[in-house]
């Protein structure tokens, strides 16, 4: 099967390690072992000296109980028996879209968005059909645009809320629609949801397994609980059939995760409360900080004294824009120069060692996607830094 290179983590692996300031970075500030240990409540040398004796067989095949009452807890209407253990949020993605989606089937995704969503599906051979996101429709799906693109030969309509690159967040009764729409047309209804769970106000995020029962839910470890490196992720779903069907196919690419991946989640989940607490002063701190700094920033001359630079950031319009995210930890910042995305990410990485991610690895040309969810000052540098180099351009 020939699939499409994937461009978001192809340019992350080309070039992830060069950065000294990586604002392409989408998980909430990383924990260690022994800080998660500590929120959990336990003395991380005795854990680890006991870990020591844990016997590296194969962990839960469809995961520890712990585990996967954990996940479940963190939705309404999700019983632990329907949650399924991947790896990560790529596998979980993966695992639905080359379990459900055949040749014959044609399927909707929204665009930009992460791309297995639509790029799986085509190499499967599948038709794919994109529902543009724009800004002036604050990157929400227009649902009459919707109800043109399905048909009876649907069979699912894929979202990513919230978003990512743009961080928006569908409402509720959006939602809804979307449900009923692929209700219409008998057709599953896959969110992947892995920056769902820290709304700013610390209110219920809500999943579209709560809406619809052919929906299906994807989450992970990485993004909103800061453990990347566990690469656990999870599909959860009301659907017997979609679940029993997943389960068939894992045996093939999964077998179980790791033991003490399985673990190290279990406590996170535990305490997530306590992580939560964390991760949301990071995100409120931060989306404030990146919200500031594009509405103050127009294009610097470096000639200029600093008062006069001060003059221009309350004169002049700024030199980027951007529809300010509400949820996740990434936004789409538009800018005023004429150059591709790719070759000015490129300069900046090779010129500033500042990483961020083109907006072409996304299909959006004008743009960058950053990362805004870790050290506040390394953030603030990273966008200085930018507003430099879009002078000096």
């Amino acid at each position: 099967m020939k699939i499409k290179t994937f461009k978001v983590e192809r340019w992350m692996n080309d070039y992830e390690d060069e950065a000294v300031y990586n604002l392409g970075e989408t998980c909430i500030d990383s924990l260690t072992i022994r800080e998660l240990l500590e929120i959990g409540g336990y003395d991380p040398d005795r854990f680890m000296s006991e870990l020591a004796d844990t016997r590296l067989t194969y962990s839960h095949i469809f995961g520890s109980p712990e585990f996967k009452s954990g996940v479940a807890a963190l939705y309404e209407n999700i019983e632990p028996h329907q949650v399924l253990p991947c790896h990560g949020a790529t596998g979980a993605n993966a695992m639905v879209l080359e379990t459900l989606i055949e040749p014959t089937d044609n399927m909707i995704s929204v665009m930009p968005t992460y791309q297995q969503h639509y790029s799986i599906p085509e190499a499967i051979g599948a038709e794919v059909r994109i529902l543009q996101l724009t800004e002036e429709n604050d990157y929400l799906p227009d649902i009459e645009e919707l109800k043109k693109l399905v048909d009876e030969n649907t069979k699912m309509i894929t979202v990513n809320n919230p978003n990512n690159p743009t961080g928006s967040w569908i409402p509720i009764e959006s939602m809804k629609e979307i449900a009923e729409v692929a209700k219409s047309v008998d057709a599953y209804l896959l969110c992947d949801e892995v920056y769902r769970g820290i709304a700013e106000d610390e209110s219920y995020m809500y999943s579209v397994t709560d809406l619809y029962e052919k929906a299906i839910s994807v989450g992970s470890m990485s993004k909103i609980f800061s453990l990347a490196g566990l690469r656990m992720g999870w599909i959860a779903t009301r659907d017997e059939y979609a679940l029993n069907e997943c389960m068939e196919r894992r045996d093939y690419n999964t077998i179980s995760c790791g033991v003490i991946d399985d673990k190290l989640a279990s406590i996170a989940l535990a305490n997530k409360d306590k992580i939560f607490a964390r991760n949301r002063q990071i995100l409120n701190n931060n989306r404030a900080i990146l919200d500031k700094w594009v509405n103050e920033t127009p294009e610097v001359n470096l000639r200029e004294s600093v008062q006069e630079r001060k003059d221009k950031w309350v004169n002049e319009t700024p030199g980027v824009h951007y529809k300010k995210p509400v949820a996740g930890t990434t936004a789409l910042v538009y800018y005023d120069k004429d150059i591709p995305s790719y070759e000015l990410c490129v300069r900046l990485i090779k010129e500033k060692g500042l990483l961020f991610t083109p907006g072409s690895a996304f299909e959006m040309e004008g743009a960058v996607r950053i990362g805004y969810a870790f050290d506040s000052k390394l953030l603030k540098q990273g966008l200085d830094i930018f507003a430099e180099f879009l002078a000096e351009l």
